[in-house]
């Protein structure tokens, strides 16, 4: 292999990469959102700074992708916590469970999606939209939503879904110290909403030590949306960086 040719590769292993190049589209990525107030405390202890929780709110999703280019079929779950950076309100992204390796490596490399290996699931159980997440062979999660009860506004929808997200991307170097450490924005902008409803909807986290969900409590639901889109997701941009600051 020539140098040039080295310098083309974007991940191991070199004769059957883990992932293909981006950028990913998503044909029919269905949502089930459901927004829920939780302990302020609770939030304080996951949020890093500079972030600030303003509302004790969090999102807890599960997004199911039939459809996407390079990466196939997949499902991910996961929780959103509502935050401020430097006067722009939008996401913290805590965890995404995920059913599939190349989306997690992916995922992981290129941008700073929090992604581990998990077992979600989104259905319609007679007049229901389901959406479960398992670790292992243990239930961490049941979201329950009343199926197309009521439209949502379409602008609505694309609001919830294009707000700013902030991660963590979080490398050690081969001494064990950090080599990167951080906070990155991404928000999605290139999205077709082509259904969106809502409906009375229910929560339940189940207490695990590795898939700590429950550690963010349900007080009250706020909110539930069940989003039917066509999207491509946008580049991470680093917005803090820990080492240097």
């Amino acid at each position: 292999m020539r140098m040039q040719d080295l310098a083309q590769k974007l991940t191991t292993p070199l004769d059957a990469p883990a992932f293909l190049r981006g950028p990913y589209r998503f044909t029919d990525r269905t949502y089930l959102t459901i927004t829920y107030r939780t302990d302020p405390r609770a939030l304080e202890r996951v949020v890093p700074p500079p972030l600030k929780v303003l509302d004790p709110t969090v999102r807890f999703e599960v997004m199911r992708m039939p459809d996407v280019t390079g990466l196939g079929d997949y499902t991910e779950a996961g929780q959103a916590i509502s935050v401020e950076y430097e006067g722009e309100r939008g996401e913290f992204n805590l965890a995404m469970y995920v059913d599939s390796f190349p989306a997690i490596a992916s995922g992981r490399e290129i941008g700073a999606f929090p992604k581990k290996l998990g077992s979600p699931r989104l259905i319609v159980d007679s007049d229901t939209l389901v959406g479960t997440l398992d670790y292992g062979s243990l239930r961490v999660a049941t979201a329950t939503m009343g199926y197309k009860h009521a439209p949502l506004d379409a602008d609505q929808a694309r609001d919830e879904l294009c707000s700013a997200t902030f991660m963590l991307k979080l490398l050690p170097g081969y001494d064990g110290e950090p080599r990167i450490s951080e906070l990155v924005r991404t928000q999605i902008k290139d999205i077709t909403v082509k259904g969106a409803w809502t409906g009375p909807a229910r929560l339940q986290l189940f207490h695990h030590a590795l898939a700590p969900l429950a550690d963010l409590p349900v007080l009250d639901v706020l909110a539930a949306s069940h989003v039917l889109t066509d999207l491509t997701l946008g580049p991470a941009d680093v917005v803090h960086d820990y080492l240097t600051h």
